[in-house]
């Protein structure tokens, strides 16, 4: 007994106690590394700083960030969540230039940035950011308008590639470039931008985005001042020189659920004209009514989900029928309206009024359609939509996830 007494945590191995020190968060990370010599050590180890998430630390001010990035940040971060200061009382510049340069060069594996109210006002463009990065998530941010704009490259660049006159100089300026990833003449290799809530963002914004040679999926959510024409200016169409717009995009995601008193833009609507190689299509809330309209001249279109919305069963038929080439069809927080039938007048037939899809769907439904609407399941609400659409698209995999049947109080 006495030499169970005796041990404390200097007797476990330093692996063990890594693990133990991975389970706390960054600000008490800071404070345990203040106890010994060894515990700051320990707390310096990078296998704890690939996924630093800074959200939950309130007030996290650039002098705070100047101290992690120097005695902790280092070649194994991942991925780096921030919160600014916009809804702060403090206010103040909270992302540096000089601070963003550090990070680009001490942490050359990031390849994910997430920001949480910060202003990023101060900042001229989004080549500040570090080069790595591949996903970029921004959530009520502020926004100058230059901020995606893409600045050609520096006349020395231009004359050191001239100057490579000679076979081996420019096979090895290959080299070099394919090392550093450059995949793009400004240097940004963002592959995924997710915009959620920033009202700042328009379609001066998107249109920048066209310069952006690896930028494959873009998530719009409450972003009220997009509209149709700037998604239809935008969209990837055969041109003069080829494929304009965005022409990398296979995944595009607009939905509004949000703010009262914002004028409804209808974004969606600029789908109509069509959008090459767009293989994945999220609408969620406002968009999803307009958006489903326009659904059909996407010829490249494969999976669709639809989000955080109330959608009737004929809606949804009729949308789909255009929609042959889908793969899968994603139903998620959806309310579905029931089928209101018309009151039956005597001496009426029941096949004259209705086309003969709809005759042929009811006369699959049955009674038993009936008695399955009086108890619809949570993950498959409306039994008589599924035979629908395993008519209409064989090949395609339909999901209900969280979705209910609305009730009349009738």
């Amino acid at each position: 007994m006495d030499e169970f007494k005796a041990c404390n945590l200097d007797y476990f191995p330093e692996i063990i106690l890594i693990d133990v020190l991975s389970y706390l968060s960054v600000r008490e990370l800071v404070r345990a590394g203040r106890v010994c010599k060894r515990w700051k050590r320990l707390v310096k180890d990078q296998r704890l700083w690939r996924l630093v998430d800074l959200t939950a630390w309130k007030g996290v001010t650039s002098r705070i960030l100047w101290l992690l990035l120097r005695q902790y940040l280092g070649c194994g971060l991942r991925c780096l969540r921030l919160r600014g200061l916009l809804l702060s009382a403090r206010g103040g510049t909270f992302l540096s230039e000089s601070w963003l340069k550090a990070l680009s060069t001490k942490c050359p594996r990031l390849s994910k940035l997430y920001l949480l109210h910060a202003d990023l006002r101060g900042l001229p463009s989004c080549q500040l950011l570090p080069p790595s990065l591949q996903v970029l998530e921004l959530r009520g941010c502020e926004l100058p308008k230059e901020f995606f704009n893409q600045t050609p490259t520096s006349a020395a660049a231009s004359q050191e590639g001239a100057e490579a006159t000679s076979s081996v100089g420019a096979q090895q300026q290959r080299r070099d470039q394919k090392g550093k990833g450059v995949g793009s003449p400004s240097g940004i290799g963002i592959e995924r931008l997710v915009l959620n809530s920033v009202p700042s963002f328009t379609d001066q914004h998107l249109q920048s985005l066209t310069s952006w040679e690896r930028l494959t999926r873009l998530e719009l959510r409450d972003t009220f001042r997009v509209t149709a024409n700037g998604l239809r200016s935008c969209a990837a169409k055969d041109g003069a020189c080829g494929v304009e717009g965005l022409s990398r995009l296979k995944f595009l995601e607009i939905g509004i659920t949000g703010r009262q008193g914002y004028q409804l833009q209808m974004a969606s609507l600029g789908l109509g004209t069509g959008w090459l190689g767009l293989e994945e299509l999220r609408l969620g809330g406002k968009e999803v009514g307009p958006g489903l309209l326009c659904a059909s001249r996407l010829k490249d279109l494969k999976c669709l989900c639809l989000w955080a919305c109330t959608l009737s069963k004929m809606q949804i038929v009729r949308s789909c029928r255009m929609l042959r080439g889908l793969r899968r069809l994603e139903f998620l927080d959806v309310i579905f309206q029931p089928r209101q039938c018309p009151p039956v007048v005597e001496g009426e037939g029941g096949g004259g009024g209705g086309g003969e899809e709809q005759g042929n769907e009811e006369a699959e439904g049955g009674d038993n359609s009936n008695d399955e609407n009086k108890t619809p399941d949570m993950n498959d609400p409306i039994p008589s939509l599924r035979r629908s659409l395993a008519v209409l698209l064989p090949s395609c995999t339909l999901v209900f996830t969280n979705c209910s049947v609305q009730v009349n109080a009738d």
